[in-house]
């Protein structure tokens, strides 16, 4: 599943349930009536009746969907948080590092003009282009009209499929071919894997031709992706984090976060309270490389592995990172591979 599918899937409480045993045996007359409710709501949402016309009635139930949606892990409340370091191992290969550092010299001058604009670093962007489609290798093959309807039509997470379903409708009413709608099986698009309602909210016109066309264009894929972090809230100049040595003294519960996240528990409850560099390393964190951060930039402590193992202080723009793909394996991920990019 694509990053922003995948975090936002996290985000939504369940709906009413179609069994799946049951969800063929209703036949298509089920599926082609909830099409219609569909057809209303968009009609209030404003989008033209001959839009509607083109898209619903070729619009066809996908079982295929359905099972890889099922198919996902759960990510029970109290189910073990496996180890980063394998991860990190098999998502931070040589070659996507070299994959990377390709991309970032072939796109380097959109680069540029893009972190003078945005703030935020190439090598950032590139490392969220490498997670997502492997620098546009593979963006996926599903219909995403068809994928979505199918989605909300199961009912498992109706409030999130049917705002997406709604917005690629509205999408399609803007003047987007419906044939360039391809992507995951979750309806994440193009090469940054947007969701609908996010491309029509960020989606960004990278080189002037006044389309934005996160399918094919790297130049609006970059500048998209730059887009999506300053909604977040990118501060320009600031490092994501940095890799720390963690003294086998520090009382643990005494920088433990008192607040309880609403959002994403499992990845911001291992987070510790924000304290600033200068405090870290007053309490005997220290860098473990080169990379410095400034004495008064506020950073929290994560140790992905348990005491003993790499740690990590982590900025406010990790947090942004996060806000793409709610993980703290992939804003590690993100991090590490963007420092690879860039040395």
């Amino acid at each position: 599943m694509t990053a922003l599918a995948c975090g936002a899937l996290a985000l939504f409480s369940t709906s009413t349930v179609v069994p799946l045993e049951n969800v063929q045996a209703q036949g298509s007359s089920s599926f082609q009536s909830y099409l219609q409710e569909v057809r209303q709501k968009a009609l209030k949402d404003g989008v033209r009746t001959k839009t509607l016309d083109q898209v619903l009635p070729g619009l066809t139930y996908n079982p295929k969907v359905i099972r890889l949606d099922r198919s996902q892990p759960g990510g029970a409340p109290n189910s073990a948080i496996p180890p980063f370091a394998p991860y990190q191992k098999r998502h931070i290969t040589t070659q996507r590092i070299q994959n990377g550092k390709a991309a970032y010299r072939r796109l380097i001058s959109k680069l540029v003009d893009v972190e003078r604009e945005t703030g935020v670093p190439g090598p950032i962007i590139m490392a969220i282009y490498g997670k997502e489609t492997n620098y546009g290798s593979y963006t996926g093959n599903f219909d995403i009209p068809r994928s979505l309807a199918t989605l909300a039509y199961e009912g498992r997470r109706r409030s999130l499929f049917e705002t997406e379903l709604l917005a690629v409708l509205k999408l399609i009413d803007n003047g987007v071919p419906q044939s360039a709608l391809k992507g995951s099986w979750a309806g994440a698009m193009g090469k940054p894997q947007f969701l609908p309602s996010v491309y029509l909210r960020l989606a960004k016109d990278g080189n002037g031709d006044g389309y934005a066309d996160i399918w094919k264009s790297e130049f609006d894929a970059v500048a998209s992706i730059a887009n999506y972090f300053v909604n977040s809230g990118w501060r320009r100049g600031e490092p994501w984090g940095i890799a720390v040595n963690v003294p086998s003294s520090l009382d643990r519960l005494s920088v433990k976060s008192k607040i309880k996240p609403t959002r994403c528990p499992r990845v911001f409850g291992r987070h510790s309270q924000w304290k600033t560099m200068a405090e870290w390393r007053a309490l005997g964190v220290v860098p473990a490389t080169g990379k410095r951060l400034d004495e008064n930039v506020m950073a929290t402590l994560l140790e992905p592995d348990g005491p003993g193992k790499r740690a990590y202080l982590l900025t406010g723009n990790y947090r942004v990172i996060l806000d793409y793909n709610c993980s703290n394996f992939y804003g590690l991920a993100v991090g590490l591979l963007a420092d690879e990019i860039r040395s």
